[in-house]
């Protein structure tokens, strides 16, 4: 058994088992404190194969069918979480898309094929002559169970839907679960809910708190990029950058709710070389601005470059999304998919 850490934050332990056949099962286990979702991939013919997103409440395991090994691996925590968010991976970047998906690449092609796929970065998870791998996720420092790690879960959930529940330890204590019964009170849960009942009605409370407001950008590329915006304030047009964003990482333009229909964007990779831009016209400079007026760059010393448009039209928040070929559409709208509880169940990523 190996363990291997990323970010300070997730652990990935793997172990082998007996193969059965060629048709092999990846089996994800989370045993950390947080709803993650993962994405997988294996070669398959000349082509990779990744599928996602596979959810993971804390304490839960899941079985990924496989073909052919190696296998990879990428996980992230639940945008549901209150503070930074945390992931799990290596450095094969793989192509992936918003909500649930099956992507073929072939191996010999550079980028994604689907216009609205982007890539991650995986990590290689080798097995040693035998087909089938269990994965478990664990934080540090870690809890010694799965039981453990739920129990962790439902306090940390609970302390982001603003209830006191104590630190996410794993403990039996009687502050958390007085908030939990105040929680399954709160949302008439059914006195039969199962666990998993709970854990989605946590999620899906949480999201209504720690969807941010404003306007961020996410930088899913490779490489950092430095990034602007411009939008309509009252009668008057502003442009303002740089935002430098490293790869994996998210940079907030803007904290207030939106009030704009439209926010254009600008981006770039090192040496000015255009990311993301379009047909829409603002001055910028090279260093550092804030810009008011749309008209006459030149003849005001500045310089002109073309941004695209984002439609924020209806959204007090909204998160931009860059991978390493430009732009990424946005994940489509779509109703939340009830259970029998009357919970509802969501992809994040």
């Amino acid at each position: 058994m190996k363990a291997l850490r990323f970010a300070g934050v997730l652990v990935l332990m793997t172990a082998a088992f007996a193969a059965h056949g060629a048709q092999a099962a990846l089996n994800l286990c989370n045993r950390t404190s947080y709803i993650l979702y993962a994405a997988t991939g294996a070669k398959d013919a000349g082509s990779m194969v990744t599928q996602g997103w596979t959810r993971l409440a804390p304490g839960d395991c899941a079985a990924a069918a496989l073909k052919n090994p190696p296998y990879y691996v990428y996980a992230q925590t639940s945008r549901s979480h209150s503070g930074p968010s945390h992931a799990w991976g290596g450095t094969t970047r793989l192509c992936v898309s918003h909500g649930n998906f099956s992507l073929r690449t072939p191996v010999l092609v550079p980028s994604c094929q689907a216009a609205d796929s982007f890539t991650l970065p995986f990590s290689t998870v080798q097995p040693r002559k035998r087909g089938d791998w269990s994965v478990t996720f664990t934080e540090a420092p870690g809890y010694p169970s799965l039981d453990a790690a739920k129990r962790a879960g439902f306090q940390r959930l609970l302390n982001d839907n603003g209830y006191n529940a104590g630190p996410a330890d794993g403990s039996t204590n009687k502050r958390a679960d007085d908030a939990l019964t105040a929680f399954r009170a709160r949302m008439k849960l059914a006195t039969g809910a199962s666990d998993a009942d709970v854990f989605i009605a946590l999620e899906r409370q949480a999201a209504t708190i720690a969807a941010p407001e404003g306007y961020s950008i996410c930088n899913h590329s490779s490489d950092a990029v430095w990034a602007a915006i411009a939008l309509q304030q009252d009668k008057d047009w502003v442009s303002r950058g740089w935002w430098k964003i490293p790869g994996g990482n998210c940079a907030t333009a803007l904290s207030t709710p939106l009030a704009a229909d439209h926010i254009y964007l600008l981006a770039e990779r090192q040496g000015g070389k255009p990311l993301v831009g379009g047909k829409n016209k603002f001055c910028v400079t090279d260093i550092e601005f804030e810009i008011h007026g749309t008209g006459q760059c030149k003849q005001r010393g500045l310089a002109e470059a073309g941004f695209a448009d984002t439609h924020t039209k209806g959204h007090t928040g909204y998160a931009a999304e860059i991978g390493n070929t430009g732009l990424i559409a946005p994940a489509p709208v779509k109703p939340a998919r009830r259970n029998s509880q009357g919970a509802s169940a969501s992809h994040h990523p």
